[in-house]
């Protein structure tokens, strides 16, 4: 997917590069003579962003102690939370032996404490977050993660989600 580019409409149906910037990324991005489907990019609002990770802040201070282990940090809590609800990058490593894959995992391991490494058989799937950057996620596809991410918060410390 190309990067969003900055626009200006000069009317009469016509969109010019906002700087010779913006014209060097278009003519890397696009063919001239090419018809291309433009759609709006609408950008996140900080207060949106602000209030997720304050959210996730907020909660993992009411984590029960037999959790901390599992969730040592907010951070912690919100990647493998994002992991849990299906935001997230596998990579699979099929093995020789169940007994390779556990030497395996416990090599993956502490390479990324946020990762989630799974051993089923001769097989270790590790699980990374998805980046919740504005570059990494668009707005909508933010807005249900940070629904989704929020809920399943909820649901392990076992609060009501606030209306």
């Amino acid at each position: 997917m190309s990067p969003p580019l900055f626009l200006r409409y000069e009317g009469d149906g016509v969109f010019k590069a906002h700087s010779d910037y913006w014209v060097s990324k278009a003519d890397a991005e696009y063919s001239s003579g090419q018809t291309y489907r433009m759609v709006e990019h609408q950008d996140r609002s900080s207060a949106t962003h602000n209030h997720y990770f304050a959210s996730i802040a907020d909660a993992w201070g009411s984590i029960p102690d037999d959790l901390l282990a599992e969730y040592p940090s907010a951070e912690h809590l919100r990647k493998k939370m994002l992991v849990k609800t299906g935001y997230a990058d596998e990579r699979s490593i099929v093995c020789a032996s169940r007994a390779e894959a556990l030497r395996v995992a416990a090599f993956i391991i502490p390479m990324d404490s946020f990762a989630v490494v799974i051993v089923k058989d001769a097989v270790v799937r590790v699980y990374t977050a998805q980046s919740q950057s504005h570059r990494g996620m668009g707005k909508q596809e933010f807005a249900a993660s940070k629904e989704r991410v929020l809920n399943a918060i909820h649901e392990l410390i076992g609060v009501e989600k606030a209306a």
